[in-house]
């Protein structure tokens, strides 16, 4: 550590720049603070998002409090300062950011960790007319959709139908698709009593032949069973063609009704990197040595979704994200030390998914393989350990508790404000006020 090996005082330690709030940018930064660096964490949004359990937010069963941890709060324990801010510009020669609000700041290294945003693949009206799930905004907005259609099926009586498509057979949609099942089974009639269940349609589409392709097959045959069990419709082999606000058109020219659009099928990196002028791979996410240093970069790291390290693909989830976080930053000791970095090395955990109450899936190493209630509970007790704050983890309990031991007897839909009356009444706009952020990686 700098502290104990050169006695330095804090003000001799190297400055770093941590861009981005999630599951990467904290662990570097936890990582940092231990030998002593001068830390300047950087963020869009007040508060760290637990993105993992956006869709319970989406769909009522958790509070957007429950999911987020203020980032000030992280930062001022640890003796790292914290900056809202949207970085706009990165200098290498200079060592220096720019922020949009014109605020500069220097560095001896550099951490980049935004996470990443919707990938839409090029397909016409799918940026303008589908909500992501990337965001504690995206949640929260998804949520108001989905309470505003409900709302005005009730109010338009028997004969309508309401349509949901989640676009993306990934962890991500199949999370979304299963609550929304639940949603549909165990509260509506509690909270929408004069609407029919069988006229609440929900659709998931994908690409591939196959859902949760990381998994191996006979886990994703059990999701894709538990799914229409619940009464999920699902489209495998589909390319989506065109996203209007009333529904999707399908590459086959298939017309299908679709009221709210939700887009999880690709990740990319948020529009401003491209002004960095560093090297971008796939989808505008940045190139990384297998040591996480950007392509000719010596003094700026990459890590976590929106990096695309050498030889060395990693899929989207907590583990990368934190693994990729420690690494960097004890490169960056190493680096400050006047020795060489060394590559980074993947320690696969295992993943995991749910699909729904008593349903889920973990793959472990070792061809360790569980699905069911048992995998379930493994799912819902690591995501409550992991989340930040105790009272985060003990409102996530409650709430959560509340959902599943009140089942079916409509347990209750966590809700905002009242709809607006053009959203009950008229089209339900979606992008441009999405306010995208910072988006951490899922697990």
């Amino acid at each position: 550590m700098w502290r104990r090996t050169h006695q330095q005082a804090a003000g001799d330690a190297p400055r770093v720049i941590v861009v981005g709030a999630g599951f990467g940018g904290m662990a570097a930064v936890e990582e940092l603070d231990r030998a002593g660096g001068q830390v300047l964490l950087i963020d869009r949004n007040v508060y760290s998002t637990f993105q993992p359990l956006l869709y319970q937010v989406a769909t009522g069963g958790l509070n957007p409090g429950d999911v987020s941890y203020p980032a000030r709060a992280f930062t001022r324990r640890r003796g790292v300062r914290f900056r809202l801010g949207e970085v706009t510009g990165v200098d290498p020669a200079r060592r220096q950011v720019t922020l949009a609000d014109g605020g500069h700041f220097g560095y001896d290294y550099l951490v980049l960790a935004t996470g990443v945003s919707a990938a839409y693949y090029g397909v016409t009206g799918a940026a303008e007319h589908s909500l992501g799930l990337y965001t504690r905004r995206d949640a929260v907005d998804l949520r108001d959709h989905i309470m505003a259609r409900l709302e005005r099926l009730d109010i338009a009586g028997p004969g309508k139908s309401v349509n949901f498509t989640v676009v993306g057979g990934g962890a991500t949609g199949v999370e979304l698709a299963g609550a929304l099942a639940e949603l549909r089974s165990t509260a509506l009639d509690a909270a929408f009593p004069e609407v029919d269940l069988a006229s609440v349609h929900i659709r998931l589409v994908e690409q591939a032949d196959a859902l949760l392709l990381p998994f191996e097959p006979g886990l994703r045959e059990y999701a894709r069973h538990q799914l229409e069990a619940r009464g999920v419709e699902i489209r495998l082999n589909t390319a989506i063609q065109e996203v209007r606000s009333d529904r999707v058109i399908l590459a086959d020219g298939e017309d299908l009704p679709s009221d709210v659009t939700v887009w999880a099928a690709g990740v990319a990196a948020p529009a401003e990197v491209a002004e960095w002028q560093l090297p971008q791979g796939r989808g505008g996410r940045l190139l990384t040595g297998s040591d996480l240093r950007v392509r000719g970069q010596d003094r700026i790291f990459a890590l976590g979704d929106i990096a695309l390290i050498e030889d060395q693909p990693l899929p989207q989830l907590a583990q990368p994200a934190l693994q990729t976080g420690r690494h960097a930053a004890r490169q960056i000791r190493r680096l400050a030390a006047g020795q060489p970095a060394l590559p980074f090395g993947y320690h696969d955990k295992g993943i995991m998914a749910t699909i729904g109450r008593r349903s889920a899936v973990v793959q472990l190493p070792h061809r360790i393989k569980i699905r069911g209630t048992l995998a379930w509970l493994a799912w819902l007790g690591l995501h409550l350990l992991t989340l930040l704050g105790n009272r985060n983890r003990l409102s996530a309990l409650l709430n959560l508790s509340w959902r599943y031991l009140t089942w079916g007897h409509g347990g209750g839909i966590i809700v905002g404000d009242d709809p607006a009356p053009f959203l009950v009444d008229g089209p339900l706009p979606v992008g441009s006020d999405r306010g995208h952020g910072t988006a951490p990686s899922r697990t």
